[in-house]
């Protein structure tokens, strides 16, 4: 895990984009529902996703980590 921080320029961009393009908790709530459908599409045992489980493991816990950061649901 890393400790850097954001530089300037990514803060602002972060800030535009969750200012002027989609709300955070909106942000939490898409993040969930495609967390959601990969999670259904793995159990069912998809065979478009069945290669790629390993990534969309880290991928799902990280999004899951955003979308507590953006809008705090399962810590609550």
């Amino acid at each position: 895990m890393t400790t850097d921080r954001f530089s300037n320029e990514v803060e602002t961009r972060l800030n535009v984009f969750f200012t002027d393009n989609i709300d955070c908790k909106e942000m939490a709530k898409l993040i969930r529902e495609v967390n959601n459908v990969l999670s259904l599409s793995v159990m069912r045992r998809c065979e478009t996703i069945e290669s790629e489980i390993k990534n969309i493991d880290d991928n799902f816990y990280w999004l899951n980590k955003l979308a507590e950061i953006l809008d705090p649901y399962l810590e609550a």
